[in-house]
């Protein structure tokens, strides 16, 4: 199977989970292990360099998970507020349809790890960018940002990249 042909699995679902959201559905893809495997390669062709990837809750755990397996690495939850036990670093954020918290373990990298964060989709920036912060926070060195699918129109790489303008953003389609 070719990238391509992996992508275009990708559905659009309107007005989820609110009317005038276009919502992009990876779940085919993650369905197919076919699709899966030659997503989770090309994802893993994108970051060769980092030592441990972290995941945005959810979709980015079953991408960011499955790529630390292919690289032989740890894997670092980013979560939404109150869902990881002990002690946490908090960040609020905007979403497209409202705003909400994540949170990562204080002691979630050792001293100066290189991180490698993953999600599903890029849309406004807002949960990668409170993942970046909160990667910093907890003591990883950010060495970019890889996610399936950027939407464009939304604006989400400029916001980073006026946040965080040395971190490259790899995206391995854009809609």
């Amino acid at each position: 199977m070719q990238l391509s042909e992996a992508l275009a699995q990708i559905r659009a679902i309107p007005d989820f989970p609110s009317p005038g959201i276009l919502f992009q559905d990876i779940t085919p893809v993650l369905a197919n292990p076919e699709a899966l495997k030659v997503v989770i390669n090309a994802l893993s062709q994108c970051d060769g360099d980092a030592e441990i990837v972290a995941g945005v809750e959810a979709r980015g755990f079953i991408l960011g998970s499955a790529l630390a397996m292919h690289r032989s690495s740890g894997f670092v939850p980013i979560r939404k507020k109150g869902k990881l036990p002990g002690e946490v670093f908090s960040q609020p954020y905007g979403l497209e349809y409202g705003n909400d918290v994540v949170e990562i373990h204080r002691d979630a990298f050792s001293s100066a790890q290189s991180v490698v964060l993953v999600d599903d989709v890029l849309a406004t920036g807002g949960t990668l960018e409170a993942s970046l912060r909160l990667i910093q926070q907890a003591g990883g060195v950010i060495s970019s940002i890889v996610v399936l699918l950027e939407i464009p129109a939304l604006g989400g790489r400029a916001k980073i990249a006026h946040s965080f303008p040395d971190i490259a953003i790899h995206a391995l389609v854009s809609t």
